[in-house]
């Protein structure tokens, strides 16, 4: 397996992810719902939480998935090592928290449906995510939606001055930061397989039916999901999808065949391959996220493409959108 000795996540960040950041950033709100979270949260109950309620992973406890965990730190030099729990849960997922004290917990059932090298395309991919300093954003994602739901509303009085752009805005970034951790995954396995049979199986797996998954099919699935964007209507089904306005459901996670084409191009790109000889960038550039910081908005590049001013437009149209509907015109 390849090692990054001093690797940056600016090497590997996809730029979605780090242009839908700085567009949550410049949304209405968002100052003072990272005040909030800053003043009245810490990450220390989720941790309690795991350590009462998950087995905590070590050198005798999980041993080889253990190892692939020392594996993957190890080639995305991250250190020091964050804590791994497995959590009795079905649901075949994974996820990564804190920011003082980092966490990664995998549920059983993910054990359960994966192979040695899918499970390493899953852990790797969300020390991505710990790597890229997502967490904390993650949690005021979390914490942002129960805002507007009701549940702290008599704790912190925000629900009132948390707009629906604002939560779109971090469901936006929450998808591509996915795209991201995807990265992470490709560099510590350096093959295209493990990670697409893993979402393969993530999105519709079945041990009983497991000889009968194929992944050249699901990478036909996902051409014909892009080709379905010919249709203007449905890019307009497509946003409502991730985004369920009247219930107040979004989704955080792009769909698994749309990640698919992402990680597809990027393993096919110049940039990669010059990751791969050892030409990236070092730690130092960590563009690590802090709440308590308003960095300025970064400068327009001739390479970036075109979804990023795409994905500005769309969220400006929409919180445009929602606040004529707000006035009643």
């Amino acid at each position: 397996m390849p090692t990054y000795p001093g690797i940056s996540s600016a090497a590997f960040r996809h730029p979605l992810d780090y242009q839908a950041e700085q567009t949550l950033r410049s949304v209405p709100g968002f100052d003072l719902v990272a005040r909030k979270f800053v003043e009245f949260l810490t990450e220390r109950p989720q941790y309690v939480y795991q350590m009462g309620n998950s087995i905590q992973v070590g050198p005798r406890q999980y041993a080889s998935v253990y190892q692939i965990f020392r594996e993957c730190l190890r080639d995305l030099d991250i250190y020091p090592e964050p804590n791994l729990f497995v959590s009795q849960n079905p649901l075949v997922n994974a996820f990564a928290l804190g920011q003082e004290s980092p966490f990664i917990v995998l549920n059983s059932g993910l054990l359960d449906l994966l192979s040695e090298a899918e499970l390493r395309t899953v852990i790797a991919h969300e020390l991505g995510h710990l790597k890229c300093g997502h967490t904390t954003l993650i949690q005021m994602a979390i914490w942002t939606t129960q805002v507007i739901s009701g549940l702290a509303e008599r704790t912190f009085g925000l629900s009132l001055l948390v707009s629906t752009g604002l939560v779109l805005a971090f469901y936006e970034w929450l998808r591509k930061a996915e795209l991201s951790a995807d990265r992470a995954a490709l560099l510590v396995t350096d093959e295209l397989d493990p990670i697409l049979q893993s979402m393969m199986r993530i999105a519709g797996g079945s041990t009983k039916y497991d000889h009968e998954l194929n992944v050249t099919e699901f990478i036909r699935q996902s051409e014909h999901y892009q080709g379905l964007d010919e249709d203007g209507l449905n890019q307009i089904y497509k946003f409502f999808l991730y985004n369920n306005l009247s219930a107040g459901i979004f989704l955080t996670h792009p769909f698994t065949v749309e990640r698919v084409t992402y990680l597809q191009h990027w393993y096919a790109s110049d940039e990669y391959a010059q990751i791969k000889t050892g030409n990236y960038r070092r730690a130092g550039a960590e563009g690590a996220v802090e709440v308590n910081a308003t960095p300025p908005p970064p400068p327009r590049s001739p390479n970036a493409p075109p979804e990023v001013d795409e994905l500005r437009r769309q969220i400006d149209q929409l919180q445009a959108e929602i606040d004529r509907i707000k006035r009643g015109e």
